[in-house]
């Protein structure tokens, strides 16, 4: 069983709850171990880069010198996670002065970090890891009924291409193909959710989510997938709110990628956090024969 150091950031162990809940269902049904970093922190987030850059990139190279201690791949399902560690990473090797800064930082916590760890996003880790054949011998039920937009979100894949195309990246679509959805061609994928705007300028945040939610009814699709905590919860926690700003739509789910995964492998839907759904998907759970009564949200409302 090939292990992984588990860095999960702030909002899977709060607002995206069901992603970390799937993650490591998934994780486990593919005899994959997540072993999570000890005493991690913050990330420094991309917004506080813009308020303190140099603390931002100290508390992510914090998280990067524990984790290299351990020699093991560091695993970020986080979107903005991801990108500020690989964004740490990436500015303390190409500038001196900014390293000699952060190891002094490091070096007063007791810690030294050499830049050897590799930081990975956990879809690249289900595709090349473990590979698409792989994936397809380990379903147990097709998702014939899910007609899927495959939302990336802005970060996982910019400025970083790692491991798609940073325009138009295909590794989610190739992903549910394999595991028997109909995925859509969906070509704002990468266009940016607003991401705080909902809670700042909400206008704004509302309209960037309602074109992306109108895009995808207009696709086809019955649902969104997406790999970033923030995207997900803008898509459906403010539906209420577009849906009576905006009255040409109907509500449409809005899945985690994992969750999707787990399901296909037949993953009981408690174990993937399904019942923590705001915006309900009985008629599509229904269709692969997932119990109906088991998805009711535990008293979660959308944002009124």
């Amino acid at each position: 069983m090939k292990t992984y150091t588990y860095y999960p950031g702030c909002s899977i162990k709060g607002t995206a709850k069901q992603y970390e809940e799937s993650l490591l269902a998934v994780f486990e049904a593919l005899d994959l171990k997540l072993e999570e970093l000890s005493d991690w922190n913050c990330c420094g987030a991309t917004m506080y880069m813009a308020v303190d850059e140099e603390m931002s990139f100290a508390l992510s190279a914090r998280n990067l010198a524990l984790a290299e201690k351990l020699e093991r791949d560091v695993v970020a399902p986080c979107s903005a996670c991801y990108l500020v560690l690989l964004k740490t990473q990436d500015y303390i090797r190409k500038y001196p002065e900014l390293r000699i800064k952060i190891g002094k930082a490091l070096a007063a916590a007791d810690l030294v970090y050499h830049g050897t760890v590799k930081v990975r996003h956990p879809l690249e880790v289900f595709i090349n890891d473990v590979g698409l054949e792989e994936l397809q011998n380990r379903v147990r039920v097709p998702l014939r009924s899910f007609k899927i937009a495959p939302y990336y979100g802005c970060q996982i894949v910019r400025p970083y291409p790692n491991f798609d195309h940073s325009c138009y990246p295909e590794t989610m679509d190739l992903l549910f193909e394999t595991l028997g959805a109909d995925v859509v061609d969906y070509p704002l994928k990468t266009r940016c959710c607003g991401g705080s705007l909902t809670g700042t300028i909400e206008e704004v945040g509302l309209r960037l989510n309602y074109i992306l939610l109108e895009e995808a009814h207009r696709r086809g699709a019955n649902c969104i997938v997406t790999v970033c905590p923030l995207c997900q919860f803008n898509l459906e926690a403010y539906q209420n709110r577009i849906l009576k700003k905006y009255n040409n739509l109907n509500e449409m789910p809005v899945f985690y990628f994992t969750q999707l995964m787990g399901l296909a492998f037949g993953i009981e839907p408690e174990k993937l956090g399904l019942q923590r759904q705001m915006v309900r998907a009985d008629q599509l759970l229904a269709s692969v024969q997932i119990p109906v009564e088991k998805t009711r949200p535990e008293k979660v409302e959308q944002v009124a």
